[in-house]
């Protein structure tokens, strides 16, 4: 399909950089749907007859397949361009769903592994770092803001699939009722879930692969003085191969504090329905928090983790990345230890110390883009980006590990309290302490690795 090659994507004169974003929203919104799976994570526990962490697996292998597959086609991605990249996403993406859907209906928790897991994180890694690049190169001038416009959309994902995915299984199944808190879905209903979800995903991501467009070689917006960016604390005028930046030791500090950063805030969102009703129950077992408010706390969380994403990275443009990120986890570390020591003393105090927590880990996805950028410059950051998220995969592992561990060990879904979270929720700040320390760290990158000034000539296109 030629029409999906980088020379037939490349922008006309007079084409307005503004309609970047929306193309890399319509990819990123539907993969986003990823942090919607805690809506059904109950039925799926039920339909399988297994532990919360067996199912919390499907999640974890998404989100390590994200980053495995970001890393190794992170190149391929920067060489074939953004509209091929966007309909290999799609593919993989929607086929993750079909396999999945299989798997439900054989009952085969294996097949939910390989389709959602596997084949449908790989579209998850190839389609979130498939317009990084693009939008920075649009964008030199407020590469944070450009970043977390697009960014922004992972995280508000689920703030369309949480309650898309509630009416679609009372639409499939007559006995499940999405108000009450022990209504399960049957299995035809998560089948038909999955496949809906797939087959419209693919859909909408169609209008990002054929709207996506690079700028023409040489291409700058009206106004803009790449001597003032540069001028800015730790922004190189210098350029880093892909290959050299694994070698710096700017790369693993900003791995670490990206790992920490995501760790902390991934635990929560992956169990974010059951977790706002277990800390409001009472000795009688039953949480003053309905079904329907848990849903809708899931979705404020979208909101603000959208939120973030764009606020507190064009916020970066302004302050400087090392200084956000400095807030992310230091703050971070405070809103930790006061929803472990006072969270459950009201729902209030309880989804305000959630919805920052969550800010700051959108935010630090939306900012890791531009970070990357300030230190290693444009040259290839797409690809460097993509093995970046290798600490995305590492923590989708070990946040909700750490969760579901503690839980699975305290009691059976349903019956947990605010004390049964405590323990994670302490060992989050104490990772959050290590990200904290590791940002302190960070130093501009030495003369010794940056490109030669003829390959220099490369990045500018």
């Amino acid at each position: 399909m030629p029409i999906l090659d980088r020379e037939h994507t490349v922008a006309p004169p007079g084409y307005s950089r503004w309609l970047i974003p929306p193309a890399a929203l319509a990819v990123h919104l539907c993969i986003g749907q990823a942090y919607a799976t805690s809506v059904y994570k109950t039925s799926m526990v039920k339909h399988f007859g297994s532990s919360q962490t067996a199912v919390g697996v499907v999640f974890s292998i998404a989100i390590v397949m994200l980053g495995l597959s970001a890393a190794i086609g992170g190149t391929w991605v920067e060489r074939n361009g953004p509209r091929k990249a966007m309909f290999v996403a799609a593919c993989f993406w929607s086929a993750g769903f079909l396999v999945g859907a299989l798997g439900i209906g054989t009952g085969q928790l294996w097949l939910v592994y390989l389709g959602y897991g596997v084949i449908g994180g790989i579209g998850l890694g190839i389609g979130y770092i498939s317009p990084v690049s693009t939008l920075i190169k649009w964008f030199p001038d407020r590469p944070g803001l450009a970043t977390g416009l697009a960014i922004m959309g992972f995280g508000g994902g689920a703030l369309v699939a949480s309650p898309l995915s509630r009416q679609l299984l009372g639409l499939y199944d007559s006995g499940y009722d999405p108000n009450v808190s022990t209504s399960v879905a049957g299995d035809n209903a998560l089948v038909g879930l999955f496949l809906t979800l797939g087959i419209g995903y693919f859909a909408i991501m169609m209008f990002g692969v054929f709207t996506i467009r690079v700028p023409a070689d040489g291409w700058a917006p009206d106004g803009f003085d790449s001597a003032a960016v540069r001028q800015k604390t730790l922004v190189t005028s210098a350029n880093v191969s892909a290959a050299n930046a694994i070698k710096t030791p700017q790369f693993w500090l900003l791995w670490i504090v990206l790992f920490c950063n995501v760790t902390a805030g991934i635990g929560i969102l992956e169990q974010a329905s059951p977790m706002i009703q277990d800390f409001f129950r009472g000795a009688d077992g039953t949480s003053s928090v309905a079904v329907a408010a848990a849903a809708g706390f899931v979705g404020l969380l979208s909101i603000f983790n959208m939120g973030g994403r764009f606020g507190w990275s064009s916020t970066s443009d302004v302050i400087g990345r090392k200084p956000i990120y400095a807030l992310y986890l230091g703050i971070g570390i405070i809103a930790y230890t006061l929803l472990a020591t006072v969270g459950q003393t009201s729902t209030a105090v309880f989804v305000l110390l959630a919805a920052v927590i969550i800010s700051f880990y959108g935010g630090g996805f939306a900012t890791a883009p531009a970070y990357l950028r300030d230190l290693f410059g444009t040259y290839q950051v797409g690809a460097i980006h993509g093995r970046l998220l290798t600490a995305w995969s590492a923590a989708g592992i070990a946040g909700p590990l750490i969760v579901n561990g503690f839980l699975d060990r305290e009691g059976k879904p349903g019956t947990l309290t605010a004390a049964a979270y405590r323990p994670a929720l302490f060992t989050m700040v104490g990772v959050l302490a290590v990200g904290f320390v590791a940002n302190l760290l960070i130093r501009a990158v030495a003369g010794r690795f940056h490109e030669q000034p003829a390959t220099a000539t490369e990045a500018a296109r």
